[in-house]
């Protein structure tokens, strides 16, 4: 049986799908095509996938279909997942995951494995049987209640979300939610005259909020409770005198990422005041959030009346119309099932007169209203840019009700920022130079800003903010900071009092852009897109301007057209959180594959002819970087503190340093990272009893094992992989060698790589005894090994597995890792290439050159057998393995063999069962009678003599 094509589909497409997708179980092969098969699509204009010959809509999900003899893999569950391009237009992505994790446990003592089932389910006749292949929750988009009614109702919105696909990186897609939160009521009680509303946005498990609050005292504890009620995660708000309250709930687990899509979970806010208050709400999709650019949140003068409301507010792109939806809450206070019918009237007020009035009807069961109130005059544009417009919502009939608010820029712990870089200039160049910035709206429509600029080929004469120019050359400014520009400094900073309602509308939706011309460059040396950058949870200074990264500040200095800021800081326990910004990075190098690293980063001393202390940080996708380092040197933490440390981000084309930034961040860490919290997280990641890790929502399970979230082993399938379990995610690399340069090496029995045999090198008679204080070696926070003293690896850096581009060599002597470049040969040919994808330097091309793993002789006979390539390895005629493929593992139940150049492949023989109780052992190939287990089981036990097995 030849490979089918499905299966090529899925080695192909899963390759990339599993590094864009927050899947639970998920495996990871940089050796394998990176890139997505593209098939035509059946009509011009339809968006859809195509997957192994077959055409799927926007969010269909299937099991694939591999063709025989691989079968359905019902254990794997793809979607066709929306996507748009920066254009807007729609498109489709498949993402593929392994969803046997995902199975419930049945409520019975002796589940059974049905045939075309993934998970087990209790005998027939059992009533709390549940149905196992589900559509999977986590992959919606939008709130599917409000569909119909958002579509029709608001064709004319953007519908775009804040950041371009570029800008993410792989599985970062964002999911936003929204809730109002009112006083909690008992039997139409009312409690708490406060009103909140709070947006959330989702990235993999990971659900950023901010909250804002009127007519109550600060919150002293936000709680999120589950469908059933009970806390799933609380947090305790910090103190402060700020009306916004920013967090982030990490690492949810699948049924609350489940209950969280499903519009199935609320939250709760109470103060820790005498007179305790709480509001509460549920928490709901909205597809109005990705063009909200103004808000409002309704109160009411009544004391405790529990009503409250938000509106979300955007203007159309070419005309001055105002759309708007309402969300209500405890306005309509009826307890029957039918629903009733209620009268109301919307007003758009300026100091208490009323502009603007549209009577409507909303019903007890639906309460949301929409609508567009068309061709604002100028007057109202500018009351609106102000903050002076008032949203008022008034019931009709005997005892009327009324909730309102202003309207203002939309509020969120987002930071508004721009890196400006030669690269993204209306004529791109290579000038080594940065500009960086930062900006905070006002509720009266005031724009601070925080500009900083260095590394200019000229005198700068001109800062501006610009819309897109509408013609090549033809800018269009909007505002002139020039004034503001210190040449001593190299700063601007000062405020822009005058924005007008577009403006606002349009900076929002990351539509205006900075300018710096120079008088080298008139039109513009450096520019950056003004855009927000989404709420992260770190510790960073977010309200300080960033440290500048450029080429500039690299030794000697580099002319590139990218440019990049960061913010820098030490907690409490001596942890550094940082975040990384780049623009204006070349992509030529990343063309032929879609998973490439853009870059790494790193940080370490100012002093480069002592490296002793420079570390890796990161590798990373698209223009962003962050997380938190925490073993830090002593020595690392004092040039920190002295200011006499730097951050540099390195790509393929300057792998010495494409930008860097001097950074100072004071800290009494005189005795480096705090080792008791260290001790106490570690215990928490690693924990032994079997038992308990079923219980851990981020445990993983693979081969028939649990592992703890963060911990590392070797695979039972080849030792020459290193697998992680992060965050309930499987992540499996091969292990890559590094060159020796001894003259012998020896191949221990438990390891991968060669080491070099000591024995045999010759000893200098003049050197010194080995220091022994260090003789366990060195511990490797990567992967979270020890290593020998003298050994030489190339770094691991989850989630991005093993970087060649570095190696790293154990200091005998001091127990210290030192990791450095690799220095990559001059080549003579014109058009060099990467043989792989993980591979660091590129090669000149060689067309003789013989595949890995084969003879020069087998391949030049030209009536020799022919060789096999699947996946990424190449088989000589006649062997035959089990094929792995991703996000399954090794399928043992097929062989797969070469026959002259052709991969075949066949699934083991089942014998015929005429019993009506059949099932399947965990690990078992073919499925067996209930009733006759003796019996089956000798015939599984029958050798079989047509094929050769080889694990």
């Amino acid at each position: 049986m030849l490979v089918p094509r499905a299966l090529r589909s899925l080695l192909c497409v899963l390759s990339c799908a599993w590094l864009h997708t927050g899947a639970a179980s998920r495996l990871k092969s940089p050796a394998l095509p990176i890139q997505s098969e593209r098939e035509p699509l059946p009509s011009k204009g339809l968006s859809g996938c195509s997957f192994g010959g077959r055409f799927y809509s926007l969010e269909d999900t299937w099991h694939p279909d591999l063709g025989e003899p691989f079968g359905v893999m019902h254990c794997v569950q793809c979607l066709c997942e929306p996507q748009k391009s920066r254009r807007g237009k729609v498109f489709g992505k498949v993402n593929c995951k392994n969803i046997k994790q995902d199975c419930p446990d049945p409520d019975c003592d002796d589940p059974i494995l049905l045939p075309g089932h993934c998970c087990k389910t209790c005998p027939k006749g059992d009533e709390d049987k549940k149905q196992t292949d589900s559509v999977l929750d986590s992959f919606e988009y939008f709130h599917e209640k409000g569909k119909g009614k958002v579509d029709d109702l608001h064709k004319s919105y953007n519908d775009r979300s804040y950041l371009s696909s570029e800008d993410v990186g792989p599985g970062e897609s964002r999911t936003d939610f929204v809730a109002v939160l009112t006083g909690v009521t008992d039997s139409w009680l009312p409690s708490s005259s406060g009103v909140a509303r709070a947006r959330f946005s989702l990235t993999r498990t990971s659900l950023a909020f901010s909250i804002t609050y009127q007519r109550m005292g600060r919150p002293s504890k936000i709680v999120f409770l589950d469908s059933d009620g009970t806390t799933a995660f609380e947090y305790r708000v910090p103190k402060g005198q700020s009306d916004m309250i920013c967090g982030v709930w990490k690492n949810l687990a699948k049924p609350l990422l489940q209950q969280l899509q499903s519009e199935q979970m609320r939250i709760s806010m109470s103060t820790a005041t005498s007179t305790q208050e709480e509001v509460e709400g549920k928490i709901i999709k909205h597809r109005a959030l990705f063009a909200e650019t103004f808000s409002s949140t309704l109160t009411s003068e009544e004391e405790n009346s529990g009503m409250g409301g938000i509106a979300m507010l955007t203007l159309s792109d070419t005309e001055n119309n105002l759309h708007f939806i309402l969300i209500l809450q405890g306005l309509i206070k009826h307890k029957d099932k039918d629903p009733l019918l209620v009268p109301i009237r919307v007003q758009l007020m300026y100091r208490h007169h009323i502009l603007r009035e549209i009577r409507a009807n909303i019903t007890s069961h639906d309460p949301d209203f929409a609508e567009v109130l068309t061709d604002l005059n100028s007057r109202e544009l500018f009351w609106l840019s102000r903050g002076q417009l008032e949203i008022a919502v008034v019931t009709e009939g005997q005892d009327p009700l009324q909730i309102s608010g202003f309207i203002t820029g939309r509020k969120s712990c987002d930071t508004i920022q721009s890196v400006m870089s030669s690269g993204d200039a209306l004529t791109p160049g290579k000038t080594g130079g940065v500009g960086s910035a930062i900006f905070n709206l006002h509720d009266n429509g005031t724009l601070d800003y925080q500009v900083q600029v260095a590394g200019l080929t000229s005198d700068a004469v001109g800062l501006t903010i610009e819309l897109k120019p509408r013609r090549r050359n033809k800018r269009s400014v909007l505002y002139d900071l020039t004034p503001e520009y210190s040449k001593a400094t190299g700063r601007a900073t000062g405020s822009w009092s005058r924005l007008e309602a577009r403006h606002i509308h349009m900076l929002l939706q990351n539509e205006l852009f900075i300018n710096v011309a120079t008088a080298h460059n008139q039109e513009g040396e450096l520019r950056g897109q003004i855009k927000a950058l989404p709420f992260s949870g770190l510790e960073a200074p977010r309200h300080e301007l960033p440290i500048p990264l450029a080429g500039h500040f690299v030794f000697p200095p580099v002319r590139s057209g990218a440019s990049g800021h960061a913010w820098v800081s030490v907690d409490k326990q001596c942890h550094l959180h940082y975040e990384i910004i780049v623009a204006g990075l070349s992509k030529t190098d990343d063309l032929t594959v879609n998973a490439n690293l853009h870059g790494l980063a790193e940080i370490g001393e100012l002093d480069d002819s002592s490296a002793t202390h420079k570390r890796l940080l990161t590798g990373f996708y698209g223009s962003q970087a962050q997380g938190i380092l925490k073993d830090i040197s002593v020595e690392l933490l004092q040039h920190l503190d002295q200011g006499t440390a730097f951050i540099q981000v390195s790509t393929k084309l300057n792998p010495r340093g494409e930008m860097r930034g001097r950074i100072h961040v004071p800290n009494n860490c005189e005795f480096g990272t705090r080792g008791e919290v260290e001790e106490a997280e570690f215990d928490d990641l690693f924990v032994k009893d079997p038992e308990e890790l079923k219980k851990d929502p981020h445990t993983c399970f693979f081969e028939n094992q649990h592992h703890a979230h963060g911990s590392r082993w070797t695979p039972n399938y080849d030792k020459c992989f290193s697998c992680s379990c992060q965050k309930r995610t499987v992540i499996c690399d091969p292990v890559i060698c590094p060159v020796l340069t001894c003259s012998r090496t020896i191949q221990p029995e438990d390891k991968c790589c060669p080491i070099c045999d000591e024995r045999t090198e010759p000893k200098d008679m003049n050197a010194p005894d080995r220091v022994e204080e260090h003789p366990e070696g060195c511990y490797f926070e990567g992967d979270q090994k020890m290593h020998a003293p003298g050994t030489t690896w190339h770094p691991f850096v989850p989630p991005f597995g093993y970087i060649k581009c570095a190696i790293c060599t154990c200091k005998g002597s001091t127990g210290e890792v030192h990791c450095e470049k690799v220095t990559c040969p001059v080549l003579t040919c014109s058009h060099p290439v990467r043989r792989n994808p993980s591979d660091c330097c590129k090669e000149c091309p060689d067309e003789d050159r013989t595949p890995a793993g084969l003879e020069h002789s087998d391949m030049m006979q030209a009536d020799g057998p022919r060789h096999c390539k699947f996946g990424k390895n190449y088989y000589q005629n006649s062997d035959n393995w089990h094929p792995w493929v991703p996000v399954v593992g090794e399928m043992k139940c097929i062989n797969c063999w070469c026959d002259h150049g052709v991969t075949k492949c066949q699934r083991k023989q089942c014998p015929v069962l005429t019993c009506t109780n059949i099932t399947r052992r965990e690990g078992s190939c073919c499925p067996e009678c209930l009733d006759s287990k003796e019996e089956d089981d000798l015939m599984m036990k029958a050798p079989d003599k047509r094929r050769s097995w080889r694990h």
